[in-house]
């Protein structure tokens, strides 16, 4: 079973974030919530204090089919600093496995080169550290291993997409039905 993992820092995007996650548990593709912070309780970008499932130095990643960066402001700034999540996600661009980044969480792909030759979307503002990647005007582009959306309103959009990848079309669909989500449909 695919196991996915979203990383949350102090300042994430609260709905980029547990949107992933509803729908992903909805989907019964296993998902984990990672902290970056050292402590299990992460505050988000408008003060909602989630409490995550694990921390990251505590966890082994060899089971990873997707990561997954939330954006948000400084939650953005704070992953692309953390250089054990720096060295995963340069090891999974080179194994070509799945990552995904929603709002301002792509520039962290992109300033580290991991966008070059693909297509990419992200939050209005951020185009400029989408590196080498052909910028688009949409809400989620899927271009590969590679998954980027562009911010709090697109989050059904991308989550849906990331459930597409992993569990197909009719999975998508089934989950969009469910929470009356009619873009899908």
């Amino acid at each position: 079973m695919a196991m996915v993992y979203i990383f949350l820092a102090d300042g994430f995007e609260e709905i980029e974030g547990l949107t992933v996650v509803d729908l992903l548990r909805r989907a019964k593709i296993d998902i984990r919530m990672v902290s970056i912070t050292g402590n299990k309780l992460v505050t988000g970008s408008h003060q909602i204090t989630v409490l995550a499932d694990d921390l990251f130095e505590n966890m082994d990643f060899s089971d990873a089919e997707m990561l997954v960066l939330p954006g948000g402001m400084p939650g953005t700034t704070n992953l692309s600093m953390h250089e054990g999540l720096d060295g995963l996600l340069r090891e999974f661009h080179s194994k070509g496995k799945a990552l995904a980044a929603i709002c301002a969480a792509p520039s962290i792909l992109g300033t580290k080169g991991l966008l070059t030759g693909k297509h990419a979307v992200c939050y209005p503002g951020y185009e400029e550290k989408l590196l080498g990647a052909t910028i688009y005007n949409t809400s989620v582009v899927v271009d590969g291993n590679v998954t980027t959306s562009k911010g709090m309103g697109t989050s059904i959009d991308f989550s849906l997409s990331i459930i597409q990848s992993i569990a197909g079309e009719a999975e998508a669909k089934k989950i969009a039905a469910a929470i009356q989500y009619q873009y899908w449909l």
